[in-house]
């Protein structure tokens, strides 16, 4: 085992497979993609990477398994699941968001797609099956069930040397079904952490109550029924991110299809950026660097990339004109509309109906908590929409006609504005 001290999780302990994918060219890249993007550039302390993340979530995910397996034998968890389950700790790139599908719309670039491919180039190029194997993984299977992990394409465990009854493997690291992961526990933590917001949701508390029950024919992981108020606070906490860090108005002008969008677009006729997904050897040096190769760049091709992303040093970029429910405008070449959706992570649902829970007299039986259970206090609601209205031109005579534009245009609603 190996010894990580993590700020977030302090001292953990890692299995040497684990260590021999961790120190690939394909995984330390990780070390270079920012956990939060442009985030950065609003919150000092945001610059956390995707390689810490990932280990993070590898961790987590083998105390979950670990718990299960001693508060529940019955349910033979070996050493192979939770190697296989742990292994799915590889993360997308900036690029898979809205870059992607503006410099080849026609290609389907989905963030598993490219996980698996880099997969596979990560296994083949660094000869891990006979690592794999010395570690007793059975390749002919563990190999497609991790990719199964990853991409959630078949979830039928028994096609992979596993009985149906451990279907609940494939809620750990990325659950559908209800939201509730390890992902999401170790991004909650380390982005509160590193945000300095306060993180209002305690995994640990989660993994106290947690254990595996039988519904409608599935192995599903619940906690106790008290532990309801304790989920809502971590999908509030994951809105609360959202809203404030990770949709920050100026985070969304700089990455979500504005200003580093204009600048790679630019760019990509001569860098290639968009082809990198095509080539795993390109794509593993595809990383954050790409805005500091365009910025130090002498050539003149690049010299309008170039200005875009000295502008975003020198805080000269695209002004927000006000934000508003979802209305219909005018088109404008000197007006930028971006469309923010908020939600509890299931868009318009409530995520927590897809949870379940035990009670302390009866800790095999799977029930589900309504929500007036819990509080009337809730939310009726679980999603919003926030369209921001930007001025791509900085100077104030602009700026100042495009924000009367804007406030016309709620003459005929009842819409109020926020500037």
């Amino acid at each position: 085992m190996k010894v990580f001290n993590d700020p977030v999780h302090g001292h953990i302990e890692l299995h040497p497979l684990l260590v021999c994918i961790i120190d690939t060219p394909q995984f330390q890249r990780l070390r270079h993609i920012k956990q939060m993007g442009a985030g950065y550039f609003v919150y000092p302390g945001a610059a956390h990477n995707r390689f810490e993340h990932s280990i993070g979530v590898a961790y987590l995910a083998g105390e979950l398994l670990k718990t299960l397996r001693e508060r529940q034998p019955e349910l033979d968890i070996s050493n192979r699941d939770i190697l296989c389950v742990q292994i799915d700790m590889v993360h997308s790139h900036t690029f898979d968001g809205m870059f992607m599908p503006k410099a080849q719309p026609t290609l389907e670039c989905k963030h598993e797609t490219l996980s698996i491919k880099m997969f596979n180039h990560m296994v083949k190029e660094n000869k891990l099956e006979s690592e794999m194997e010395k570690y007793d993984l059975i390749t002919k299977e563990d190999l497609p069930f991790i990719k199964a992990l990853i991409y959630r394409k078949n979830t039928q465990v028994s096609s992979y040397g596993r009985t149906a009854a451990k279907s609940f493997l494939f809620d750990i690291v990325s659950n559908k079904r209800n939201g509730i992961d390890v992902d999401k526990w170790d991004y909650l933590a380390r982005d509160c952490y590193h945000l300095g917001i306060r993180n209002n949701f305690d995994h640990w508390r989660f993994l106290k109550f947690a254990r595996v029950c039988q519904r409608d024919g599935r192995k599903l992981i619940c906690t106790r029924d008290k532990e309801a108020w304790n989920l809502y606070d971590m999908f509030y906490t994951r809105y609360f991110i959202h809203r404030r860090a990770c949709h920050h108005r100026v985070k969304d002008i700089i990455e979500n299809m504005l200003v580093i969008t204009d600048a790679f677009l630019k760019a990509d006729a001569h860098l290639n950026i968009s082809q990198a997904v095509e080539d795993m050897d390109t794509y593993t040096k595809l990383t954050d660097h790409i805005f500091e190769e365009i910025l130090n760049s002498k050539k003149n091709e690049l010299k309008e990339s170039r200005s875009i992303l000295q502008k975003i040093l020198c805080r000269k970029i695209y002004k927000c004109v006000g934000e508003t429910p979802p209305l219909k405008t005018e088109e404008d070449t000197e007006v930028r509309l971006s469309v923010i959706s908020l939600d509890y992570g299931k868009k318009e649902e409530n995520p927590m109906k897809d949870m379940y829970f035990y009670r302390k007299q009866n800790p095999n039986e799977a029930i589900s908590i309504e929500q007036h259970e819990v509080s009337h206090l809730l939310p009726e609601k679980f999603f919003e929409q926030i369209v921001r209205v930007y001025c791509r031109k900085a100077d104030n005579k602009k700026v100042q006609e495009a924000k009367m534009k804007f406030e016309n245009s709620f003459k005929e609603t009842r819409l109020i504005p926020r500037f």
